[in-house]
């Protein structure tokens, strides 16, 4: 039995500008919720430290930030980490205190949040200066990979190609990073090297796509540039949905037993996978359309004298 069939007729391009409208709203909300509440940043990138504590019993937090105000940290972040049991907690830097000092007092602290035994479990350190250098060398690699790939596919394809597959990164990239910020969930590092690793995964399913489009302008002698892009979809979407729902289920399985440290890294990674589908598909193609490629675009260049005549 087969999952796909061989031959589907789905006219992609013909709902073009439905999805369109639906990746420019999606695009929108994801700006306007980073521009308007930011990232929920990790100690990566902030700077301070972080405590893991884990109780005999179930603790409440309200207490646990009761006993962190007595204790003098006011501002501390705290969460679950796992289980009712687990607290995490994320203290900002205080000028007066070093990292050692800081986490063992917070420790003194978090005991008096239950007449239950605490145990420290793990304790981190990041300075500011380097939280600082991290955020902004994160942006710069997005950026230096954008870059890389629109000078990639320029010269492979053609630079309608490149500047569609440019739009298709930031679509992706841009949603993946607004849904964590649109529900707060922390973004560190391993959610950073995600988003780049979606960048790849996404222009891997653009490349294959827009390699069957250079094919079949080259092949089709009929049909116009939206017939040919919606012939080359039909051709690549069963190898697309294996692809992603193979990936899919490596992905379910990490966020479900790899445990909260891994659980960022898998959930956007599962994003980026669902949105680079879809994006591969309508954004990717859609834009090269719109720019206006054509068969004579992607017909093989003869030299000037490449032809011999056969006769004497």
């Amino acid at each position: 039995m087969q999952i796909f069939k061989k031959n589907t007729h789905i006219d992609f391009m013909g709902k073009r500008k439905l999805a369109m409208y639906l990746s420019i709203a999606l695009m929108l909300v994801a700006l306007g919720s980073i521009v308007a509440r930011g990232l929920s940043l990790g100690i990566d990138f902030t700077g301070g430290t972080l405590v893991e504590v884990g109780y005999q019993e179930a603790v409440e937090l309200a207490s646990v930030r009761e006993a962190l105000q007595s204790g003098g940290f006011s501002d501390a972040t705290v969460q679950h980490f796992g289980t009712s049991k687990d607290v995490l907690v994320r203290l900002a830097p205080q000028e007066n205190l070093q990292g050692a000092e800081l986490s063992d007092r917070a420790f003194m602290a978090l005991k008096q949040a239950t007449a239950g035994e605490a145990t420290l479990r793990r304790v981190e350190f990041v300075g500011p200066q380097v939280g600082d250098e991290l955020t902004e060398d994160g942006g710069l690699a997005m950026l230096y990979a954008l870059m890389g790939i629109l000078v990639y596919v320029a010269l492979r394809f053609e630079y309608r190609f490149a500047i569609g597959s440019v739009i298709a990164l930031v679509h992706d990239v841009l949603i993946t990073i607004g849904i964590f910020s649109l529900f707060q969930i922390e973004f560190d590092l391993t959610v950073l090297a995600a988003v780049l690793a979606v960048i790849g995964y996404s222009l891997n399913d653009t490349i294959v796509v827009y390699d069957r489009i250079r094919e079949n302008f080259r092949r089709m002698r009929k049909g116009s540039a939206e017939s040919i892009i919606n012939s080359s979809l039909n051709q690549t979407l069963s190898r697309t949905l294996m692809t992603s729902l193979t990936t899919l289920l490596v992905l379910a399985a990490l966020f479900i037993f790899g445990g909260e440290i891994i659980h960022g890294f898998a959930f956007a990674l599962i994003i980026g996978v669902l949105v680079g589908t879809y994006s591969s598909i309508y954004v990717a193609s859609t834009a090269v359309l719109m720019l206006g490629i054509s068969k004579a675009d992607l017909m093989p260049v003869v030299k000037e004298g490449g032809e011999v005549d056969a006769e004497p």
